[in-house]
């Protein structure tokens, strides 16, 4: 298969598109660059996006699709650093729902987070029905009754037990309006490690938005040690399997300090 289109007028043969390319397809010809015998292109599109003359298009990263980046979006540096800073996982929220155009752009904001060898293989199921978040709890509820005096059994099991039973108190899903999953293809080697990057990406975006959001760790354990009645509630395909899960909803207070970490440890060799 013929990948690289090249428009000679256009080329200059600087070599940037060769020396840029992750899996070394492309070398320099006598006309400009082409692509190599043996050489496998992951569609990363670099190519394609750092041609200063357009000369080069990808068929599996075509240049109309790529979106023109008149000047690169630097932000402030302190500005960046207490937007990030300022991110925290929200475990209280609003009774209210999240309206599905913000979701979507959340989960497209997710999709462009890097992945490993530019695999992506991440698609995305958004619950927002509540029955079935109450349910999920209960299930997850279920599945640490049944984890109680067994050797996988976590520290606070018991505790989110009883809060959960005597009291009515959700700290599986929050009572978040809104929880948003990852799957991956079955035997996907790069499932989880794809996911946290796209979850990371999301959970940046969700402050812009107005929104809060945390991973769903508990809820993760239980779907992680593969329990038959939450994958069923889901309705996930044979085929594939949930990689990830995060809350998202509208916080229901404000932060009001940026809270310090750890000191940091930092060594150069």
């Amino acid at each position: 298969m013929e990948l690289i289109k090249l428009q000679k007028s256009k080329c200059k043969k600087c070599g940037i598109c060769i020396e840029v390319c992750p899996s070394i397809v492309l070398g320099m010809g006598e006309e400009g660059p082409e692509e190599l015998e043996g050489t496998n292109c992951i569609g990363c599109g670099q190519c394609v996006a750092v041609c200063p003359n357009k000369a080069i298009d990808n068929v599996r990263t075509p240049l109309l699709r790529q979106q023109e980046l008149k000047q690169f979006p630097v932000i402030d540096e302190n500005k960046a650093e207490m937007f990030l800073r300022s991110r925290r996982s929200i475990r209280c929220y609003k009774n209210i729902p999240v309206e599905k155009e913000k979701l979507m752009k959340l989960i497209n904001i997710a999709h462009f987070a890097p992945t490993a060898s530019n695999s992506q293989n991440i698609s995305y199921v958004i619950v927002t029905d509540k029955k079935i978040l109450k349910k999920a709890t209960e299930v997850v509820i279920n599945w640490m009754e049944d984890k109680i005096d067994t050797p996988t059994m976590h520290w606070s099991f018991p505790k989110h037990i009883k809060d959960y039973r005597e009291q009515g108190i959700d700290k599986i899903l929050r009572n978040a309006p809104t929880l948003v999953l990852a799957t991956a293809p079955k035997g996907f080697k790069n499932g989880r490690e794809n996911t946290i990057f796209s979850f990371s990406y999301m959970e940046l975006f969700a402050t812009t938005l107005g929104l809060g959001s945390c991973f769903a760790g508990l809820f993760e354990m239980c779907v992680f040690d593969k329990y038959e009645p939450l994958m069923e509630l889901f309705n996930i395909s044979e085929d594939s399997v949930i990689t990830g899960a995060v809350m998202v909803g509208y916080p229901k207070y404000k932060y009001k300090r940026v809270v310090d970490r750890n000191p940091l440890e930092v060594s150069y060799v």
